[in-house]
């Protein structure tokens, strides 16, 4: 289990310093913290598998690769969610292991008819 997750790492850090070179540090950033996203559950699920337990029966080691499996589920849902919005005008783009900005949405989006959509309530 161990040389799978030293060869996740070392692919994403291969990857990320490919795509700093190519395309800039926010690529590079955003490849890093991708395969972070996809080790860090992965390391949860080792672990709980990998750690001795006091009954070394079959039925407890299917309860912890369940748990295991229900921790690295929660693990990905949680860094791919993206952060609470900090300001109401704002929408965040970016997960809490993503590289990036914010993108900023106004109040008021006009219309075709270049009224704002407010002023058609």
């Amino acid at each position: 289990m161990l040389k799978v997750l030293a060869g996740q790492i070392g692919v994403g850090a291969v990857l990320a310093a490919v795509f700093w070179s190519t395309y800039g540090q926010i690529a590079g950033y955003s490849a890093l913290l991708g395969s972070l996203v996809c080790v860090i559950p992965n390391a949860f699920l080792a672990l709980r598998l990998a750690v001795p337990r006091r009954d070394p029966g079959a039925q407890a080691l299917i309860r912890a690769a369940y748990i295991g499996e229900l921790g690295k589920l929660a693990l990905t849902v949680l860094l791919f969610s993206p952060p609470p919005v900090s300001r109401p005008e704002s929408v965040s783009v970016t997960g809490p292991l993503q590289a990036g900005g914010r993108v900023t949405v106004p109040r008021q989006l006009p219309s075709v008819r270049g009224t704002t959509a407010r002023d058609s309530v």
